[in-house]
């Protein structure tokens, strides 16, 4: 069970304070993710989250509105991790290495974080369709694909095109391998690897010949 909120959290978010507001929304949100995770969605009421993060409900209304405005926090929170992750891969010389790179940051982010990857991907709470402006801000937290993607077009490395439509198809590779490797049909990363780099090969300006 994680531990409840230090005492001094909700005194800070009722004072005003920006600093005390952050560290409760993190707190609620880990609570709540960890209840999605452990339990299942049946466990996402506001006085079990109020509960095991050591808060009033009146809190959680007022930061997130409803139980629909919690579950989007949880979703954009799952996208702006991913988004962490992915920038914090370093640059490389070669741009088609570095989009092999973000490629295995992003498997690694979705099996580091299952809670958040089964709300994002695989509708974990019943009912829960995210807004439109969520999916907006969820597609541009992986703009990094597309940047890359870019940047191997101008290099003359990939076919030109839009970058979006090598990521949307380069994504769709990624999410099937992950999803077969997360119910246990693959044992590990190899799939993932010739799914995604099969996609890249696709692009190629100039393939190697066979």
């Amino acid at each position: 069970m994680i531990p409840p909120a230090p005492l001094g959290l909700q005194g800070a978010y009722l004072a005003g304070d920006r600093t005390g507001q952050d560290e409760l929304r993190a707190k609620l949100l880990d609570v709540a993710n960890h209840l999605l995770l452990t339990i299942g969605p049946e466990s996402l009421s506001m006085r079990r989250i109020a509960t095991e993060a050591g808060c009033s409900t009146t809190v959680i209304y007022t930061m997130f509105g409803s139980k629909e405005g919690l579950a989007e926090a949880l979703y954009l929170e799952g996208f702006e991790r991913f988004r962490r992750r992915l920038e914090a891969v370093p640059p490389h010389p070669d741009c088609l290495e570095h989009l092999t790179a973000l490629g295995t940051a992003y498997r690694e982010a979705a099996l580091a974080e299952p809670g958040y990857y089964s709300l994002m991907f695989e509708r974990s709470i019943p009912g829960f369709t995210p807004s439109e402006r969520a999916r907006t801000l969820a597609r541009a937290a992986l703009n990094i694909f597309d940047r890359v993607i870019a940047d191997c077009i101008s290099a003359g490395r990939l076919v030109p095109t839009q970058p979006r439509k090598i990521a949307d198809v380069l994504w769709a590779a990624a999410q099937g391998a992950i999803s077969l490797e997360r119910a246990g049909h693959l044992r590990d990363g190899s799939a993932f690897d010739a799914a995604t780099r099969s996609v890249i090969h696709r692009y190629l300006a100039h393939p190697p010949a066979s």
